[in-house]
């Protein structure tokens, strides 16, 4: 769902100022809201803009500062943006202040000639002002031993450190002007803690003699820990139960910030107030001649050191799919779940593919996506881009190895320590492992292309295969074309549509994009605002007035119903449902409808003419959408709440529902929430809600889970025979098929898993399933690196494959025979339909037990179903041609005597699959030794005047015997002429 595209941009790192020194970059880290990002090096720090690319402000420490309080060494942000913690090589954090000064511009564009003018305009993001911000020096906090690791919170810092072992906590410096004549003092430091790392302090530890080398924060309160032995643990800061101090918002820290480490907080006491809690989420046993040598003597020299293979070096949290990715030092990459009390997860080791071999070593850097759908991988020799389901979307690692090191310019394809992904998740920023001879070019910024459904994954957006970029939006055609152009990957099926400019420049980055069920209205919000486009006429509608473009955003989503736009926003912490029209100017005055709610939006969805909206607070509400003559308007037909069903309203990506036949028919539009099956796909975990009736009316639901960690899921209510009503879901290794999903009864009321009627394994990624052509289309990254160029370039590549024989299979592996036909002869008229029944059979054949002559009886299934089509001579004799001849003798005991097929064709007058079974009596030895059967097709041959069918039996003969006996006995008795074959 994420492929790098096109090339990437390579930053001037170096500062174009007198003193400016050119030194290696150590890391870079991005702001909280990822529109900056500060670059550090050994003495100076650089806080960058992301879009437009460009520095705003630079600080350089003295060489007096450097000898005092050592190097810098790491940088993090503060969660407002306003303080940069440097942890530096001595026990000293230098804090640096951010001051933001929007009313001043950092750079002063020059002047351009009004005819010039046009031809440089803003791109995307840029049509905003490069506010100016300042850097200065706050002060500096000597700590007891070196620090480790830092971890900017709300209200206050939070490092590991050694000598001793411990994890330290102090709150961000306070100012009081109230008794200063208004001039700000600095407060001291009160309220500092110090937890040491032992058995009686933080007794869960695995291994009490270990230090703390990385601290993280995934969500608000929950904090990861990396120890020393390559242990990652979860983490709370609890409050004691002998505390006597109380706290406004509750006696734990949970998933909220709290203020029971703010300034004011004393640990005076002898006890702790509060206390860490954790559990270890990456554990592994380490060998018993390890532990025996731990009571062997430290100057032991000669003993070998042990490495742990898993030794965790990086861990990333995706709190969206509740999964954790723990990078060690043997390169691999792990994916677990989030711990359950009683149920311990086994981690599953993501494979990379490294056909060449190359070396990955370590890993040193990992960062999800805002999304959470994909994880960005850094290694001491390459990168890699891995989706939730473990798939690698695209890697260094399929680049030729011989490249020249020293032409290629590309540095982050040799290695990467440092990356993060930017706002909208449309670009990767790389920092690649440091070069001596060179120190500047250091950043690199990759583009991707995703896959629409990352931010809103609709029906309608997964009919069509929908990508979308930085600056436009790509929409598959091939559903529109004939069906060779479909499976034909030369094809080039894809719409580019640019996004207007003006509306990027200033609205940069596009949060949600719609797509219509014909698939040619194309609707995209960004920031503020949003805009619509028709295939049709090829032109964009956007608002004409600024002010109101700028007065709502988009949040939950976009969705057509046929030309009219239905979209949910937030304006002024107010939420609507508004109604555009295709047909009419976009303005407020011109909206057809809107609706008040007093809840953000989490997901919109279309079923029919029902609108179902999700919002944050567990509630599901319907509405009719009743249009009229002149009007459109909602009609509110009910709501319910799934408190208790579901815990986190934020995780839900699919939404939708079947209604009972009846319900529809004669039923009450009220009543239909109360007898709806839902369907859910919370996380990555994709449910089933059944409704039934409490002994009070109220309505409970049986949960159906269908499978974890699904990455996206197609829906088709209205499919074709036996696929209507299917659920199709794609887990990273293939498409997993649940027919009939929606209508499958609930043996019991507690949850259960359903297992997939069919599995589908994919070497591409999935992008859409076209339901009517029998065809999953998909993409595939694409590296493109030649020593002739310095540079390397990304593209995706469109793939196709057949699902009608995986589903047909399913049917008659059952003895469906009847389903099987009805199923295929809804595909019949496809120019590649007796292609997939070839398929089929030899499946069905190649999956047999070889040595035995008594066929099992998917293999009579198949030839009862072959024989309700009038391809099925030609499926059998092209099967049979591509299968070994030792499984030929078993095809035929079912078929049929390959004789009597080869009279049939002839009588029948089908002269080539005739041409076909030739081959089938020769290798079987049924044909006699004057050729009679070749002899009297040639004839038919002639009268049919297939010259080349003519040429192709000569050629036959010719090969069965070299002597040319049997051509010249044909030749004679047909009185056929060698000049007459002659093109």
């Amino acid at each position: 769902m994420y492929f790098p595209t096109s090339a990437a941009r390579q930053l001037c790192t170096v500062p174009t100022l007198p003193d400016a020194k050119a030194e290696p970059l150590l890391c870079i880290e991005p702001s909280p809201r990822r529109s900056l990002f500060c670059a550090l090096t050994r003495s100076e720090l650089t806080v960058w803009r992301v879009r437009p690319s460009a520095p705003l402000a630079y600080l350089a420490r003295s060489e007096m500062s450097l000898s005092k309080h050592g190097d810098n060494l790491a940088a993090s942000w503060s969660p407002d943006g306003s303080r940069i913690v440097i942890q530096t090589t001595r026990p000293y954090l230098v804090l640096v202040t951010v001051e933001y000064v929007p009313e001043i511009s950092a750079y002063h564009a020059p002047e351009i000639a009004q005819g010039a003018q046009r031809k440089f305009l803003a791109g995307p993001g840029e049509a905003q002002a490069l506010q100016s911000l300042s850097l200065a020096f706050e002060g500096v906090i000597r700590t007891e031993g070196n620090v480790i690791s830092v971890l900017a919170c709300k209200h206050y810092m939070l490092f590991s450190t050694t000598s001793p072992p411990a994890i330290r906590c102090i709150p961000w410096p306070a100012y009081d002007d109230s008794d200063s004549g208004g001039h700000l003092v600095k407060k001291s430091f009160a309220g500092c803690n110090t937890w040491i790392l032992n058995e009686e302090e933080v007794p869960w530890l695995v291994d009490p003699d270990v230090t703390v080398t990385e601290i993280q924060q995934p969500a608000a309160g929950v904090e990861t820990w990396i120890t020393s032995d390559g242990r990652v643990y979860v983490v709370r800061l609890q409050e004691s139960k002998n505390s006597d101090s109380t706290s406004d918002e509750g006696d734990a820290v949970g998933f909220g910030e709290t203020s029971s480490l703010q300034e004011g907080y004393s640990s005076s006491r002898p006890e702790h107030q509060h206390h860490w809690q954790g559990t270890c989420v990456h554990h592994y046993e380490v060998p018993r001649w390890v532990q025996k040598s731990r009571q062997v003597e430290r100057g032991d020299s000669e003993r070998p050191a042990y490495v742990e293979p898993r030794r965790a070096t990086r861990v990333a949290v995706n709190v969206k799919f509740s999964l954790i990715a723990v990078g060690t030092i043997s390169g691999n990459v792990e994916f677990a779940t989030f711990p359950i009390p009683g149920n311990a997860s086994q981690p599953e080791v993501v494979e990379v593919p490294n056909f060449s071999n190359r070396p990955r070593g370590e890993v040193l850097t990992m960062e999800w996506s805002s999304d959470g759908y994909v994880l960005a991988v850094g290694w001491q020799h390459g990168w890699a881009i891995i989706s939730i389901g473990g798939r690698c979307l695209a890697s260094n690692f399929g680049a030729d190895g011989n490249l020249d090191k020293g032409r290629l310019q590309d540095l982050f394809m040799h290695g990467v320590r440092d990356l993060f992904w930017g706002p909208g998740n449309f670009e990767l920023v790389a920092l690649p492992n440091p070069r001596l001879t060179k120190t500047d070019g250091q950043i690199f910024i990759l583009p991707f292309a995703k896959s629409a459904t990352t931010s809103q994954l609709s029906p309608d957006n997964t009919r069509y295969a929908f990508l979308q970029l930085d600056d436009r939006a790509l929409v598959y055609r091939g559903a529109d074309q004939p069906d060779m152009s479909v499976i034909n990957p030369e094809s080039d099926v894809w719409q580019h549509i640019k996004i207007p400019q003006p509306y990027l420049a200033s609205n940069w980055p596009i949060m949600y994009s719609a797509l219509s069920n014909d698939g040619r209205l194309v609707a995209v919000a960004g920031r503020r605002g949003l805009v619509h486009y028709s295939a049709t006429s090829g032109r964009w509608k956007a608002f004409a007035n600024f002010d109101q473009e700028q007065s709502f955003a988009v949040k939950g989503g976009l969705l057509w119903f046929h030309h009219v736009l239905i979209a949910a926003i937030e304006m002024a912490k107010s939420y609507q449902i508004r109604l555009y029209s295709r047909d009419l100017e976009l303005s407020d005055q011109n909206v057809l409808y809107c609706e008040a709610i007093v809840s953000p939006v989490v997901i919109l969805s279309l079923v029919d003419n029902s609108l179902l909206v999700y919002t944050a607070d567990n509630m599901l509400s319907h509405y009719l959408i009743v249009p009229t003559s002149d009007a459109i308007r909602l009609h509110y037909c009910g709501s319910i709440t799934f408190n208790g069903v579901i815990a986190a309203p934020s995780t839900v990506r699919v939404l939708s529902w079947m209604i009972p036949s009846a319900q529809k028919q004669f039923g009450d539009p009220a009543d239909d929430l109360a007898v709806a099956t839902v369907l859910l796909m919370v996380g990555g975990q994709l449910v089933l809600l059944r409704p039934r009736k409490a002994g009070n009316q109220e309505v409970k639901y049986d949960m159906q889970i269908f499978a974890d960690r699904i990455e996206f899921c197609w829906i088709h209510l209205r499919g074709i025979g036996a696929l209507e009503n299917s659920l199709w879901g794609y887990d990273g290794r293939g498409l997993r098929v649940w027919l009939n999903a929606l209508t499958m009864e609930s043996p019991s009321s507690t949850p259960h898993r359903i297992k997939e009627s069919v599995n589908i394994p994919l070497d591409f990624y999935p992008l859409s399933v076209l339901m009517d052509k029998g065809i999953i289309i998909g993409a595939e990254p694409e590296l493109i690196a030649r020593n002739s160029l310095s540079f390397v370039i990304f593209r995706q590549a469109t793939s196709s494959h057949l699902f009608l024989h995986h589903i047909l299979r399913v049917h008659l592996e059952s003895g469906q025979v009847q389903e099987a036909v009805q199923l295929a002869a809804q595909y019949q008229n496809l120019v590649f339909f007796a292609h997939a029944l070839e398929v089929l059979l030899h499946v069905i054949v190649e999956s047999e037990e070889p040595g035995g002559f008594l066929p099992n009886a998917s293999l009579s299934a198949v030839i009862e179903f072959l024989d309700h089509f009038d391809v099925a001579l030609d499926v059998v004799v092209g099967c049979a041609r591509k299968t070994e001849v030792t499984r030929w003798r078993r095809l035929f005991n079912v078929v049929g005597n390959p004789q009597k097929l080869f009279e049939i064709c002839l009588s029948t007058g089908r002269l080539k699959t005739a041409g076909s079974y030739l081959l089938i009596l020769h290798n079987l030895e049924q044909l006699d030794e004057s050729n009679e059967d070749v002899i009297r097709l040639l004839r038919s041959a002639l009268d049919a005047q297939d010259w080349q069918l003519c040429r192709e039996l000569l050629r036959f003969l010719h090969s069965v015997d070299d002597s040319g006996v049997a051509l010249r006995h044909a030749l004679v008795e047909t009185g056929l002429s060698v000049e007459e074959l002659q093109p």
